[in-house]
């Protein structure tokens, strides 16, 4: 196997992935020409050999994954560069380039035209995925990007003075009206998007806050918010993110640049005005979910930017995430507790109760990680110190309540570690806690995570009534929680046999699919991710019975919870299936699966002619057996 790279191109522009043909030639590429190549966007960091190095890498060919390609290697064997034919046409469709042995960006040809048309960041280089639908180089739109990385862009796309780059981070008109916002809600939105690209341009050029020696430093936020439906008209939950600022470090002069509000559209987040980085704007002109708006005071003085020695443990805190993603199992302990120790002496060094409260919530999060990932022995006990501190403290009922729930996981996480572990007294004994977390904390945010894992446990021994005694009491007491959704659908499942459920969505042919049109035929319901082996199996066997059965009146309908629609589309590519499939973002988190409280893959429903539930949670063995019965 080999390839070709197109030399004119390579004369033209190194800095745009070329066409690579002729993938069965003999020889392989010059070395020199593949690391030549480097990725079409430019804020990439990436693995660049010196002369030195360069001359004893290496390039051969390898199969990938499904596909074929070239491989560049370094002296030690650490992957460089790999160049991919995905879908084994014998031309180069994908373009990855590493950093200290990981991928860390990736030059798509999707259409495989020979030229780009997306750009994923990856691994330690974040979460941002690009599309270029006119491929000329420039990103048109993000079709993933998180909160952390758009206050970035902000940042940058002021650095710059780039109306472009910051008009990609606004939320579009098709994006607005998916929020399913109240009338009202919508037209004050709407407006402020209208304007948001004319106000940049006017902060850009006259603003002091960002300079061309900036580096952006950390996202800046509390914890988001759902809006539920049903606020102001609305007709879905929202997740928002209020009063977001990006800390910058510019000229050894930290501070802060507001960022204002953030709302998550899919897998990503956007913006929804211009932010106001003059603090002048009146509390009314600017929208709000949660609270009126406080005018920012970014005054040098009293812009509660860090010190000096915030600033310093914040660059040690950077380092130390660094140093993570290169170290082995037995390196990553002294890490995190180095980590640890960094945390405890920023919340020392906070300046208010609030962002001392916001400090402690990430030392408990980050405890807990850390020792449910095997990487942090200690960490249950230095979880047990805060606890016991916060409690002698008093008055901060939900910290305590935030950092227990944290304590308790991380005790239950860590147990099942133990190669001698009996995991039914493990069970047991989580229950119980669980059982007495809720009665000590009965009004907390996590108590309504506890109670959704009390009725899990529940409904899984099949104690049916006590696990609907949970779920309703997380949708009466939590009703705003992100558990409700779940809670409110699972106890709709469990009382569904002999009435009708709803089930309509998007199917992957771009068509509206509803179990509704399905009346006067048997359907089976099958919710399946790609990454479940057991749902695949079940296919198998749904296809034999769709070929037997179908004219007699049977269907099938597949609701798909993968987190990414392209891992759906990979998989339906090699394996169609003959029937429907309903997909939206969200996984097991989504709205198709909490509509009916999906736990767990695979779950099959079969439902009668008249659209009733027959059994909500049927096995792929008793299908043909109930379905006789049906058609009969």
């Amino acid at each position: 196997m080999a390839l070709k790279f197109n030399r004119k191109c390579l004369l033209t522009s190194l800095s745009m992935p070329l066409a690579m043909v002729s993938l069965a030639m003999a020889a392989p590429p010059p070395l020199e020409q593949a690391l030549k190549l480097a990725p079409i966007q430019r804020d990439v960091e990436y693995a660049q050999p010196t002369a030195e190095e360069a001359a004893k890498c290496a390039i051969q060919a390898e199969s990938i994954g499904d596909g074929k390609g070239w491989v560049v290697r370094d002296a030690s064997g650490q992957v460089l560069r790999k160049f991919v034919d995905t879908n084994s046409d014998n031309v180069v469709d994908q373009w990855s380039y590493y950093r200290d042995g990981l991928e860390v960006y990736r030059d798509i040809d999707l259409n495989n035209n020979g030229k780009a048309d997306q750009y994923r960041w990856l691994n330690t280089a974040g979460s941002r995925w690009a599309q270029d639908t006119n491929e000329d180089g420039k990103i048109d739109a993000w079709k993933t990007i998180s909160a952390e990385e758009v206050s970035a862009e902000f940042v940058r796309a002021l650095m710059d003075g780039d109306d472009e780059r910051f008009g990609r981070l606004l939320l579009t008109e098709a994006e607005l009206k998916e929020l399913g916002l109240g009338e009202e809600k919508a037209k004050e939105i709407a407006g402020k998007l209208q304007s948001a690209i004319t106000e940049f341009r006017e902060s850009a050029r006259t603003q002091k806050l960002v300079s061309p020696k900036s580096e952006w430093v950390q996202f800046a936020a509390t914890r988001p918010g759902i809006v539920p439906s049903g606020t102001q008209g609305s007709t879905k939950d929202l997740l928002v993110y209020e009063n977001v600022a990006a800390l910058i470090d510019g000229e050894n002069k930290p501070s802060q640049v507001p960022v204002g509000t953030l709302v998550q559209v899919g897998t990503t987040w956007r913006l929804i005005a211009m932010p106001v980085l003059d603090g002048q704007l009146a509390h009314s002109e600017l929208p709000q979910f949660f609270q009126p708006y406080l005018k920012p005071n970014f005054d040098e003085q009293q812009a509660q930017a860090p010190d000096t020695k915030v600033q310093e443990l914040l660059a040690k805190l950077e380092k130390l995430d660094q140093e993570a993603t290169k170290a082995g199992p037995e390196q990553l302990g002294a890490l995190n507790t180095q980590r640890v120790d960094i945390l405890e002496l920023l919340t020392d060094a906070a300046s208010t109760d609030e962002e001392r409260s916001q400090w402690r919530r990430q030392l408990a999060d980050t405890i807990s990680a850390a020792v449910q990932s095997g990487a942090f022995p200690d960490g249950v006990a230095r979880l047990g110190v805060l606890y016991d501190k916060l409690r002698k403290e008093g008055g901060n009922e939900d910290l305590a309540g935030y950092v227990r729930f944290r304590s308790l996981t991380a005790e239950y996480g860590q147990s099942l570690q133990d190669e001698k572990a009996d995991f039914a007294k493990i069970q047991e004994k989580w229950l119980a806690d669980l059982e007495q977390y809720i009665t000590e904390y009965p009004k907390c945010s996590d108590t309504s995570e506890a109670l959704l894992q009390l009725a899990i446990a529940k409904e899984f021994a099949g104690q049916e009534d006590g696990a609907k005694e949970y779920y309703q009491r997380i949708v009466s007491d939590f009703g705003q929680s992100t558990a409700a959704p779940k809670a409110a659908g699972a106890t709709r499942r469990l009382d569904s046999v002999g009435k009708p459920i709803v089930l309509r969505g998007m199917g992957t042919n771009g068509k509206t699919v509803d179990l509704a049109q399905y009346k006067g035929r048997t359907v089976l319901i099958q919710y399946w991710a790609t990454w479940c082996q057991p749902c695949k199996a079940d296919m198998l066997q749904l296809k034999d019975l769709q070929a037997k059965y179908g004219k007699a009146g049977f269907s099938v309908v597949g609701v798909n919870l993968d987190t990414d629609k392209q891992d759906l589309a990979a998989f339906l590519k090699e394996n169609p299936l003959p029937w429907a499939q309903i997909y939206e973002p969200g996984g097991l988190d989504s709205r198709l699966a909490n509509e009916l409280g999906i736990l767990t893959l695979p779950t099959m429903i079969l439902v009668d002619k008249q659209g009733n539930v027959v059994n909500r949670n049927i096995h792929v063995t008793q299908i043909e057996n109930d379905l006789k019965q049906q058609l009969k």
